[in-house]
């Protein structure tokens, strides 16, 4: 339902709506002009004092007045100087450590066993150690030592059950 506007002897309809107090649970409604009007010259913080209208902002930007201006003070302090390390470099939240990081070394060693990059996926380890198996097993290396054929697939197997334990837990 439009409503007539709330100016005193304006006929035009009140399809505007503005606040009629702080609380902004009561309204006006008003036609275009006149919420102009009434905007234009409708203070929030009329009546209140400049410590009543910080604690008021305070209160609906953050949820509650800032009680202990010593502590706020402290805590921007801290947050500058936070800022300023990390612009900077010199924080000390970006020191990496000298540790290096990447797959243990009986891993690496497993992969170099199956002459593959530490890079190769799981499938390509399952192709290869295939390959290879078929290459070095002992029933099929009729061109091979059979003794070294065996020492080789032995070796082939163990790093394959090695990276296959690696790929479970990545």
């Amino acid at each position: 339902m439009i409503k007539k506007c709330d100016f005193p002897g304006c006929e035009k309809a009140g399809t505007c709506r503005a606040p009629k107090s702080r609380d902004l649970k009561d309204f006006h409604y008003f036609c275009r002009e006149h919420a102009a009007e009434y905007n234009k010259n409708w203070n929030y913080y009329a009546g209140m004092t400049d410590t009543e209208m910080e604690r008021d902002w305070e209160q609906r930007t953050f949820g509650s007045a800032l009680k202990d201006k010593k502590q706020a003070q402290i805590d921007t302090t801290e947050y500058l100087e936070f800022l300023n390390g990390f612009i900077t470099g010199r924080g000390n939240f970006d020191r990496l450590s000298k540790k290096r990081v990447g797959p243990p070394s009986a891993v690496v060693a497993a992969f170099g066993a199956l002459d593959l990059p530490v890079t190769a996926s799981k499938k390509e380890v399952q192709t290869q150690y295939r390959r290879l198996a078929k290459i070095y097993h002992p029933d099929t290396a009729k061109k091979l030592n059979p003794k070294s054929a065996a020492e080789k697939f032995a070796s082939i197997s163990s790093a394959y059950q090695t990276l296959e334990k690696y790929f479970k837990k990545v």
